[in-house]
């Protein structure tokens, strides 16, 4: 089911414009950026949960309308990997061969959105894309291992693949633009894990930045906001993606030692969705507060939005999740008063 009204005098889609522009708000949104486990939903379904639909959950929960569509560049004909982080490609022949089953149009999922548009112009919903980002695609084709050997073993293979991501996405975007122009996307890297960037910054400049470069200007011509999707600790990487245009981060990660406060103070315009402590979330409301507590003066601060610094795991009974919406609730209402 879909939206069919916002909220008070403003709506949703004036209040994330004018958060991420740093100007003054009503109140802060109320979302979830990943949702939840699919096995969290299984446990609440089993505590009383009436649905396990994404959008009827939102609605159920309370949460502001944001519609997610991610667009993979891969066809319905890609071959199953046969493990986890197991790769197709060797070499520039395999992957020649493998890209018959890459970069299909992409006019259905455009047209899926059609209906969320609509919306989104009449601010009663906020839509975003998901693309897949010049570390995370060679990555998915190469394997885990093979591809941080490539960037040294194979770095003409590396640049051919991210330049033909960078032709499929510009493509998308120019024909998305005709149907949709979401308020904001991210491009899925996952680069970073508790020790910081899985690569250099050289390597960086070397093999991203360019397709970043190439990119960012025309998400910006259609007033799409730019943001990355990593895990881990990105602190080191702001500044990286920050020089290719990119503007903001998510999700934040507090288990990784990511502070959201010292990076508002280094990167005072950054746009940041995220980074409440998933594992207070078990330990009752006096943590719960606490967490708010502590992201209070970031939420005052401008371009920021709380929200479950990943999916809320399993283990969160669903009466300790209402309580979570409850404090979210009080605490996004501190903002603009």
């Amino acid at each position: 089911m879909l939206y069919q009204a916002g909220e008070g005098k403003v709506n949703h889609v004036e209040r994330f414009r004018a958060l991420m522009s740093f100007q003054p708000v009503d109140r802060l949104p109320r979302i979830e950026w990943a949702t939840w486990w699919d096995q969290t939903v299984e446990r609440w379904r089993g505590e009383g949960l009436p649905t396990s639909d994404r959008y009827e959950m939102y609605r159920g929960f309370g949460l502001d309308p944001y519609y997610q569509c991610w667009f993979g560049p891969r066809a319905a004909t890609f071959p199953a990997a046969p493990r986890h982080g197991a790769g197709f490609v060797t070499s520039a022949r395999d992957y020649e061969a493998l890209k018959a089953h890459l970069f299909p149009p992409p006019d259905a999922a455009i047209e899926a959105l059609r209906p969320w548009a609509g919306l989104q112009r009449r601010g009663r919903a906020v839509v975003w894309i998901t693309l897949e980002g010049f570390f995370w695609f060679p990555r998915t084709l190469f394997g885990i291992e093979e591809h941080l050997f490539a960037f040294y073993d194979q770095p003409a293979l590396v640049h051919r693949m991210n330049q033909d991501l960078a032709d499929y996405h510009r493509r998308l975007l120019e024909a998305l633009a005709n149907v949709c122009r979401p308020a904001f996307m991210t491009f899925a890297e996952d680069m970073s894990y508790n020790n910081g960037p899985m690569i250099s910054r050289a390597l960086f400049d070397a093999f991203l930045a360019p397709y970043y470069r190439q990119l960012v200007p025309l998400l910006k011509e259609l007033e799409i906001i730019p943001i990355v999707d990593s895990d881990g600790d990105v602190a080191a990487m702001v500044p990286w993606f920050g020089a290719a245009g990119v503007e903001g981060f998510l999700p934040l990660e507090r288990q990784a030692g990511v502070d959201a406060a010292r990076l508002r103070a280094e990167h005072p315009h950054l746009r940041m969705i995220g980074h409440y402590d998933k594992t207070v979330m078990t330990r009752g409301e006096a943590a719960m507060r606490a967490e708010f507590e502590r992201l209070l003066p970031v939420m005052r601060s401008g371009g920021f939005i709380p929200s479950v610094d990943h999916q809320t795991p399993p283990g969160v009974p669903l009466k300790a999740y209402r309580l979570y919406l409850r404090l979210l609730r009080e605490y996004t209402s501190m903002v603009g008063q």
